[in-house]
């Protein structure tokens, strides 16, 4: 039934529920989840409590509008994307209501995020037994759903195997238990064959729980029906102990020998907690990647064993093993699979996906299937990398699939045949993803029709409206059907060369919505304003919808439409997206070249005249003017003209610039002082001179000034960027190319000209120069230069994000350590973000930001303790928002005596 978009958030306000919306922005974030397809949705609510639920079914149900269940949108099949109103259940619902340790249960609302339940019983010892890879967002609602597994479901079960108990609304009003019950007595010899028949057996309806040897247990029968026959209301779940685990490393010549391996080992009588399988082209990405690979035992493919309890992992034909204890190097071991996994869509020769990536056999089937699967990809001239949990026989894989015409019908061709072998082995077409849009016109190739004829069934006892996640399940949509992208993209003239994609839409589309940038907690950079707001529009992924929408889409109306300047306003440009995010999204770059294409040609907003031309005014400034600059009355003048928050200070200019002496003796090192350094730290470029003469090398400023442009790439001010990064291109080229080292100080000047410089020019100087800057750590290490003593310091550092995500802060960390201190690195944004913090509107994310990190860990610091600051505006956020002085690597390697 269609109703008014006006009518149904109507309905929906009448029945109590507030945070309800059909605007073109909400709609395009929930267009897509993590899969291949885009279905926009009339309208989304976030209900606050049960009743708004409730409420948001009754109206479902009285209106006819379809309803899908939506929790942190990482569905990899299709799950959470619907035509009607979409429920997304993270925004409000989102607690752990107890924990009961005695019973080892806890209680949640259905959008509690998994890791924020981990917490939660981590101090009574406890945790929840399945963990999915996406666990520091997923939901438990999101879980039960799709009956979602993870790695150690080897050793801890399904999310069926711990649920407790549930608060459902169906959506039906009759006896839906006792129909239930009644229609599983009636085929008790079908379900006993049909049903259950090994662990990953995740399509379609798990009926094996209305058994009665299985306790006609209806919670576990709807774990896994996907949204398509009740909602979730709260949800009981039970947590085992944590255990002391060990991880021993098989090596064999190939995945497929690992796979023959792994009923040996389930056989052993081993407490197996997990056993992974992964091949060298999932390690040659890592590696490729310049991540960490950790020593593994000889072998062209590995199962990663982990085991609880006493015994030893028995000989089961490997080549090498490697046994590990220590859990940091477990985790590094661990960090391969993670890692290789998000790499894989963007690494082969074309982008990869999902849409078969879940497959399962019983285990013993594993390795036979797994060469199937191979001749399979390679009859369709496909290209993966394959990977699993496969102690549970489960394989995941993302494959290189076009979407041009041709490639649809490949796609749905090769589904199909790929569908077809996989159940002669007794498989199941998804061990823990769900069906969804991406399977579920295939279950026919998997059950019989006595199997699909109950299925229709119990949609029709539990659903009899048709209402919940239609096209699922039940009554399927066409596996090839709204699949992205919806129609051609329109080639666009970018001022950006967009080096590692042929075009923004080709950029954008690397984020495929796995939902990295909206975990509970950071452990990188990404993303600041998530973090800050927990809104979807200001996450990554959120902006990336937004923005494939308006190049490709239906909904968004091109790049000047009002939901691209909402989504990307609260954009910090960190680019911690660049090293955080497994798809290697850079939302700093887009925007950069939306603010281009929005404002060709017309008037742009004051701060792209003042603070983005910053660089520009400060050298106009006479001595005179930057004593003044910091009066009060003047500072009060020069907030309002720059469109400057009233509530923030100004960063204080020093009072004369650099001297840069043009001539004097050839020295061994030349410091790049940028615009920052020169007109705001110029005493940081002498300590730097200061600390390198102490160790035997003479330092001198480059005599240019050369500015890196970085204001006017972060205003989308990108003609005269370009203008100006050439000019630094040409400047500082011969320095790098004498052999002399250049050391730059600004880390966000240094993170400019490593990245935007080679987007914007194409000057092959820009690639030399580029490479041929340093940090000053970079260089101590190069030069192996000696190291201040700093033992019994407490040193806490706030890495500048184009530092930690682009230049990379290891470097400063291993020295600060070598030098003896005691280091707590800050994750995440400082929240000032240069002009972002300081312009009008932005102030309260900018402190919200701070508060997340950085403000928390400096009010935590010992008294004695140095806060370390390499950029401007992280020094300047400390300085306005906590009172207190941060200092330069270099200032405290002056200060120790270095």
């Amino acid at each position: 039934m269609s109703v008014p978009p006006g009518d149904l958030l109507a309905a929906l306000r009448r029945e109590g529920v507030t945070d309800v919306s059909d605007s073109v922005l909400d709609r395009a974030l929930h267009s897509s989840d993590a899969s291949l397809y885009r279905v926009v949705p009339q309208a989304v609510a976030r209900p606050r409590h049960a009743d708004e639920l409730r409420a948001c079914l009754s109206v479902a149900r009285e209106t006819g509008v379809p309803l899908t269940m939506r929790g942190a949108g990482t569905s990899i099949a299709g799950n959470a994307v619907g035509p009607g109103l979409v429920v997304d259940t993270r925004r409000h619902l989102d607690r752990v209501l107890s924990i009961d340790p005695d019973a080892r249960t806890a209680r949640v609302q259905p959008g509690v995020v998994h890791a924020s339940l981990q917490r939660a019983a981590a101090p009574h010892g406890l945790r929840f037994g399945p963990d999915p890879s996406t666990h520091p967002r997923c939901t438990i609602g999101g879980m039960i759903g799709n009956n979602a597994c993870g790695s150690r479901a080897l050793g801890y079960g399904r999310t069926s195997d711990n649920v407790a108990g549930l608060d459902v609304a169906w959506g039906a009003d009759d006896d839906v238990e006792g129909r239930l019950t009644a229609l599983a007595d009636r085929h008790l010899a079908h379900v006993r064959t049909g049903f259950g028949r090994f662990s990953r057996q995740v399509s379609g309806y798990a009926l094996e729980h209305l058994l009665p040897e299985n306790g006609r247990r209806l919670d576990r029968f709807l774990v896994g029906s996907e949204g398509t026959l009740g909602v979730v209301l709260e949800a009981t779940v039970t947590l085992v102990p944590e255990e002391p685990r060990r991880l021993v490393v098989l090596g064999f010549p190939t995945m497929a020998e690992a796979a023959d391996a792994v009923p040996a080992l389930l056989g052993a009588g081993l407490r197996l907690v997990a056993c992974e399988g992964l091949d060298a082209r999932i390690v040659d990405l890592v590696r490729a990647a310049g991540r960490p690979v950790p020593e593994l035992p000889r072998g062209g493919g590995w199962l990663f064993v982990e085991v609880a309890g006493g015994g030893e992992v028995p000989d089961v034909g490997e080549l090498a093993r490697r046994s590990v204890a220590d859990p940091d190097e477990a985790a590094a071991l661990w960090r391969i699979r993670e890692a290789g996994a998000g790499l894989a869509s963007r690494s082969l020769s074309r982008p990869a996906h999902a849409g078969w990536e879940d497959a399962a056999v019983p285990p013993e089937h594993l390795g036979a299937w797994l060469r199937d699967f191979e001749r399979l990809l390679a009859e369709f001239d496909l290209e993966t990398v394959p990977y699993g949990h496969f102690g549970d026989g489960c394989v995941h894989a993302r494959i290189d699939f076009e979407f041009d015409e041709a490639g649809r019908r490949r796609f749905r061709d090769f589904l199909t045949a790929s569908a077809t072998a996989l159940t002669s082995y007794g498989g199941s077409l998804s061990g823990e993803h769900g069906d969804g849009r991406a399977r579920s016109e295939l279950l026919p190739l998997m059950y019989d029709e006595q199997s699909m004829a109950l299925f229709r069934e119990v949609k029709a006892i539990c659903d009899p409206g048709g209402v919940l996640n239609p096209g699922v399940l039940v009554d399927p949509a066409p596996v090839d059907a709204d699949l992205w992208p919806a129609r051609p993209v329109a080639p666009l003239r970018t001022a950006l060369r967009l080096v590692h994609d042929d075009s923004l839409g080709a950029a954008v589309h690397r984020c495929t919505g796995v939902g990295a940038c909206v975990a509970t907690r950071s452990t990188g950079v990404m993303c600041p304003s998530w973090l800050a707001t927990g809104e979807e529009k200001d996450a990554t992924r959120g902006r990336a919808r937004v923005l494939q929408e308006a190049l490709d889409g239906s909904l968004v109306d091109g790049l000047r439409d009002p939901a691209v300047t909402e989504a990307l306003d609260l954009c910090l440009s960190c680019k911690g997206c660049v090293a955080d995010c497994p798809t290697g999204v850079d939302m700093a770059t887009y925007k950069a070249e939306v603010l281009h294409q929005q404002y060709a040609g017309r008037r742009r907003p004051l701060t792209h005249y003042t603070l983005g031309r910053l660089p520009q005014w400060l050298a106009r400034t006479p001595d005179w003017a930057r004593r003044l600059a910091g009066a009060r009355p003047a500072a009060a003048v020069a907030k309002v003209a720059a469109g400057v928050d009233r509530r923030r200070t100004l960063p204080r200019l020093a009072p004369h610039r650099l001297a840069r002496p043009a001539d004097g003796p050839a020295p061994d090192v030349w410091l790049w002082a940028d615009t920052f350094t020169d007109h705001f730290g110029p005493g940081i470029a002498q300590a730097a001179v200061d600390v390198l003469a102490a160790a035997g090398l003479r330092a001198r400023v480059v005599p240019e000034p050369a500015c890196c442009g970085l204001t006017w790439v972060t205003t989308g001010q990108l003609d005269r960027a370009r203008e100006i990064v050439g000019r630094t291109v040409a400047t500082l080229a011969p320095y790098v190319d004498s052999g002399v080292p250049v050391v730059g100080l600004e880390p966000s000047c240094l993170a400019t000209m490593r990245t935007d410089a080679v987007e914007l020019t194409d000057d092959p100087r820009a690639v030399s120069v580029a490479r041929g800057l340093l940090t000053f750590a970079e260089l101590v290490e190069r030069l192996a230069l000696p190291v201040p003593d700093l033992r019994g310091r407490e040193v806490v550092a706030q890495p500048h994000c184009h530092h930690a995500s682009v230049l990379g802060w290891d470097a400063d960390e291993r020295l600060l350590r070598r030098a003896g201190a005691t280091v707590t690195r800050v994750q995440g944004c400082c929240g000032l973000a240069g002009n972002f913090g300081m312009e009008r509107g932005h102030y309260d994310v900018s402190v919200a930001v701070a508060e997340t990190h950085l403000l928390p860990a400096v009010r935590a610091r010992g008294k004695e303790a140095v806060v370390l600051a390499d950029g401007l505006s992280c020094r300047h956020q400390l300085d306005d928002l906590a009172q207190v002085r941060a200092v330069h690597l270099v200032e405290l390697w002056r200060s120790a005596g270095g």
